[in-house]
């Protein structure tokens, strides 16, 4: 039975978490992520779940302590921002690597110097090459639904990956929301019960994890790695059919608003999405033919299934949180345009970077996207290839 309840995003995350009942929670705090592990610390305090909580020194530590616990055949979590994914870049490597089912939120935050703790997605952008699927969230309710989703997601025998569930920093992480959650058996029964085929407390069949792999096997373990992520987006669509039945909210790898017959169109991640939906019905109230796609899932990266929602629009701007320093746009702008590169249609797509630690991204900036776009429809041209939306030049 679903409950409307007001929460933040760090709240929905934990309740999350409290009823997925992990064995394992490896923990440190850094803003704006601090409040989701200081809230089920609490949920431990109180006995309301079986997990054991692992303090550590620092986030290097904690995704240590996680890998080592899952590696032990534990269902275990933990949760970073910004810096603190950083410090754990060695072993958030390690963790895919090793096939390890970790799910990790990561409240997104802008990555040093100079120092920010608001919100913009470099930290994760960063990461999306290390072997993790990567799940994006809109709002308070998307970051609760993925939490619960993604186990099932990385625990399927045909990925075994670390997840990361992203929210946008301060934004919705301490943001108050209305939203539906479940009950705590129906989450319970949807998870399951985790048990790993292999994993190193496994006395009758002892395995050895991490070792060293010279040209002899490493292309292999990489190879089988990549055929992982492949396997990923047809689990994701599967579990998200299941949590539909069960939850009555429908999730894909992304979300068309209004691009059946849409000209001209932005795709966009996480919360600046509720911005760019409500340009586009105002746009549409004029009579302006445009459409927003949301990206959900970036690892993997629905290459083939965005190309055919975007094969008919005629100028498409992409939008990023994140700077990649290549002098060709942000992370997400590259594989957009290279997935359309098949498309015949002769679409122009150009890139907007916005919102940089934490800036605001308003109504007006995204009316002046699609104001662009309109002019690129008609003349077929664009002044600039990649556009930094307010920003003082």
């Amino acid at each position: 039975m679903n409950k409307k309840v007001a929460l933040t995003g760090n709240e929905a995350v934990a309740l999350s978490m409290k009823q997925i009942n992990p064995d394992v929670v490896a923990a440190y705090p850094i803003t704006p992520q601090t409040e989701i592990v200081q809230f089920f610390s609490s949920f431990v305090a109180n006995g309301q779940v079986d997990t054991e909580f692992v303090t550590v020194e620092s986030e290097h530590s904690a995704m240590s302590a996680t890998v080592g616990a899952s590696a032990a055949g534990a269902r275990a979590m933990t949760a970073t921002s910004a810096n603190g994914l950083a410090l754990m870049w060695e072993v958030v490597y390690i963790a895919a690597s090793n096939r390890l089912p970790i799910v990790m939120p990561v409240v997104n935050r802008a990555l040093s110097a100079p120092i920010n703790i608001h919100c913009d997605h470099s930290d994760t952008m960063g990461a999306r090459d290390s072997g993790w699927i990567q799940l994006y969230s809109e709002n308070s309710q998307e970051a609760y639904d993925n939490m619960i989703q993604a186990v099932r997601i990385a625990e399927h025998p045909d990925v075994l990956l670390p997840v990361m569930v992203m929210m946008d920093g301060f934004i919705i992480s301490h943001g108050l929301e209305n939203l539906e959650v479940m009950d705590d058996e129906s989450v319970k029964d949807f998870v399951g019960t985790y048990k790993p085929d292999h994993y190193l407390l496994d006395i009758e069949n002892p395995i050895t994890m991490g070792p060293l792999a010279l040209f002899d096997f490493y292309f292999e373990v990489k190879r089988q790695q990549a055929e992982a992520m492949k396997n990923a987006k047809d689990v994701i669509l599967d579990v998200a059919k299941e949590y539909k039945d069960l939850s009555g909210r429908e999730y894909g790898l992304f979300e068309s608003y209004k691009l059946d017959d849409a000209e001209i169109a932005i795709v966009v991640m996480s919360s600046a999405a509720g911005t760019g939906k409500y340009v586009v019905d105002k746009l549409r109230e004029e009579g302006k033919k445009a459409g927003l796609l949301k990206l959900r899932v970036f690892r993997p990266f629905p290459h083939k299934e965005i190309a055919e929602a975007l094969k008919h629009i005629k100028a498409l701007a992409v939008m990023d949180r994140a700077e990649s320093f290549s002098d060709f746009g942000g992370p997400l702008f590259a594989p957009i345009r290279s997935a359309l590169f098949d498309v015949k249609n002769d679409i122009k797509v150009v890139d907007y970077i916005y919102g940089l630690g934490g800036r605001d991204i308003v109504p007006p900036h995204i009316e002046k996207v699609f104001n662009d776009l309109e002019e690129i429809k008609e003349t077929g041209k664009y002044d600039k290839l990649v556009n930094y939306l307010g920003v003082r030049e």
